[in-house]
């Protein structure tokens, strides 16, 4: 076990208190499932509980996948801790939300103001096939599957509208795909204030 404290000044905190109309909303792509939502895939794949299971082995390839199963259940979980950090500093960003277990709008409320609703549109990306897999061999609903797992996103920025461009460029200078997928409202525009809907089909429905 370990911890990490650090110090700010107060005024380069970030946070929802920052977060207004207007602002966009800037996705980062995930690396695959990261480190939340196993209990779900193990039991789609392998069973355990009260959920048969697909019956799949660890070293089956996996066309999809272009990979063995084991393989891609061991992609490491990408961190943001850098490029973000380079964000915070090139200014414009009002909060950030990692997405981890609760999935993106749980995790994304958590610096979203009852002042404000956001909107979230999955047409603006396409998830790894990871996510297909697990919705299609589980059965698995979009609800519950947008709860457990990150679905293509593992992390995101609420940015001034005139740091979008910009925002989406440094992180790609960082190794990390990034693009707008939403935008910030007043209450009640998206729904009701504080919180995060998300809208759309994704290019390749999970």
């Amino acid at each position: 076990a370990g911890s990490t404290t650090g110090v700010v000044e107060a005024d380069d905190l970030l946070g929802r208190e920052l977060v207004r109309p207007g602002d966009v909303v800037i996705a980062m792509a995930s690396s695959g499932l990261h480190s939340n939502g196993y209990s779900l895939v193990r039991h789609v794949f392998f069973g355990g509980g009260n959920r048969e299971g697909a019956g799949w082995s660890l070293d089956r390839h996996v066309p999809e996948l272009g990979t063995t199963l084991g393989e891609a259940l061991l992609v490491p979980t990408k961190l943001y801790t850098l490029p973000c950090l380079a964000l915070a500093r090139a200014g414009g960003v009002h909060a950030m939300s990692h997405i981890t277990g609760g999935g993106l709008a749980a995790n994304l409320e958590r610096v979203v103001p009852e002042s404000v609703s956001v909107r979230v549109d999955r047409a603006t990306w396409m998830p790894d096939p990871m996510f297909g897999l697990v919705a299609d061999l589980g059965r698995v609903e979009r609800p519950a599957l947008e709860q457990a797992l990150n679905v293509g996103v593992g992390m995101i920025a609420l940015v001034e509208p005139d740091a979008a461009d910009a925002a989406v460029r440094l992180l790609a200078d960082h190794g990390v795909k990034a693009w707008v997928a939403g935008e910030v409202a007043e209450a009640g525009v998206h729904g009701a204030g504080g919180t995060v809907t998300m809208v759309g089909e994704h290019t390749s429905t999970p």
